[in-house]
């Protein structure tokens, strides 16, 4: 029978459709994707087109001499950005509905790999952790900006998923306003900490270990699930068990703890279900919120199984063909 499954951190329903339900393996598919080389010279993310790009604000370097080859990850403003930093936040009115402010914020991208083929899945530990290490460094560096109310960081792989490019990188784009969405997490959030003195979240994650239903992966430092009311087919999170709202404030040692296991369960998906688009977000607090008590910081991956649909974008509710207990189960049991 179908289930209708809440979502205990923003209030919303998915429906587990179990009456069209498909079985974890059956998103297993022998298409291969076109293997690519480790360079391209028409690629302005490989070594040696870097003045295809915007001059780097970050990049981890063999030689010392910005902008030139030899590094290992390289941070730079984003070519097409979506937001720029120049203008200012004052909003303007044009008559009671017509609400607007310039475009200003920061849009950058993380050059993962000076491969053109080198998927976080496939790379070294040490590798996954300096990606990591960038995030970090441009998130507490834009932090400081006094316009910068909110930063994600996202990665999309693959052409369902949104990306353009297929050399490997990410995104961080940093707005002057929460959006609404944001905002209505944050707010539920709030109201459990006034009724409970506790986090909603590491509540969440508690009750994920102590049912152990739905756990991928468990470390000393961070636990790896497929959520209770799963949106889509294989979503997961990685959860930190020490509680800190802000990604900015995560310590390094938990960052190389976090860079083995995100490259597992990246590797278990690729490895599973045969390289799938999917998408990676960092959630983390507000930028005012950060140092407070009644958020978690975790990452969200979500593989683009599915598509939604009339009812989705009509309703809000997504519907979901898998139990995630069974496809926890499965993608624990690949080996790495």
């Amino acid at each position: 029978m179908p289930e209708l499954r809440q979502d205990s951190t923003t209030k919303e329903w998915v429906i587990i459709a179990t009456e069209r339900a498909k079985r974890p393996h059956d998103f297993i598919t022998n298409k291969k994707k076109e293997a690519l080389p480790s360079f391209v010279a028409s690629c302005p993310f490989c070594p040696g087109n870097e003045s295809e790009t915007p001059p780097e604000v970050l990049a981890y370097h063999d030689s010392r001499k910005a902008n030139t080859s030899g590094w290992r990850v390289r941070v730079t403003p984003n070519k097409y950005p979506a937001l720029i930093n120049r203008g200012t936040i004052v909003r303007k009115e044009n008559g009671k509905f017509f609400r607007k402010m310039d475009g200003v914020g920061v849009h950058e991208v993380i050059i993962e790999s000076p491969y053109h083929n080198g998927l976080i899945p496939l790379m070294k530990d040490k590798e996954v952790e300096e990606i990591l290490l960038a995030y970090r460094e441009r998130y507490n560096a834009l932090k400081k900006d006094p316009m910068v109310k909110l930063i994600i960081i996202f990665k999309n792989h693959g052409k369902s998923a949104g990306t353009s490019l297929d050399h490997p990188h990410s995104q961080l784009v940093a707005t002057p306003i929460v959006p609404m969405h944001i905002r209505r997490k944050y707010e539920v959030a709030t109201s459990y900490y006034d009724d409970t003195s506790r986090c909603i979240y590491c509540d969440m994650v508690r009750e994920e270990l102590k049912s152990d239903e739905r756990i991928v992966i468990e470390t000393d430092k961070f636990v790896v699930f497929h959520p209770f009311a799963s949106r889509s087919p294989f979503e997961t999170w990685i959860a930190p068990k020490r509680h800190l709202s802000s990604f900015g404030n995560v310590p390094t040692e938990d960052i190389v703890d976090l860079a083995r296991v995100l490259k597992t369960t990246l590797f278990k998906i690729y490895n599973t279900l045969g390289d799938p688009d999917f998408n990676y977000v960092i959630h983390t607090a507000p930028v005012d919120d950060e140092n407070k008590s009644y958020y978690l910081w975790h990452i969200q991956i979500i593989p683009r199984l599915s598509t939604l649909a009339g009812f989705e974008l009509g309703s809000g509710i997504y519907i979901n063909t898998t139990l995630p207990e069974e496809t926890a189960e499965f993608i624990r049991n690949i080996k790495t």
